[in-house]
């Protein structure tokens, strides 16, 4: 059990090089409607981030120029 844990610990975290990396993301073929699914999850993931950083700005400068 050992090593078979010790060989997926290798494989998943084994360094690759850039020519590597590069293969492996151009085999990578996206589906019909993978591109708009990644833009719904950006904005998902973004947007409430940037709504509580513009209400923290823009509260401060409330306090400060009131």
């Amino acid at each position: 059990m050992h090593q078979r844990f010790q060989e997926l610990k290798n494989t998943l975290f084994k360094k690759k090089t850039k020519e590597e990396l590069d293969a492996h993301y151009e085999s990578m073929e996206l589906e019909k409607g993978d591109f708009p699914a990644m833009v719904i999850a950006a904005i998902i993931v973004f947007l409430p981030v940037l709504i509580v950083a513009l209400v923290v700005v823009f509260g401060l400068m409330w306090l400060f120029v009131r």
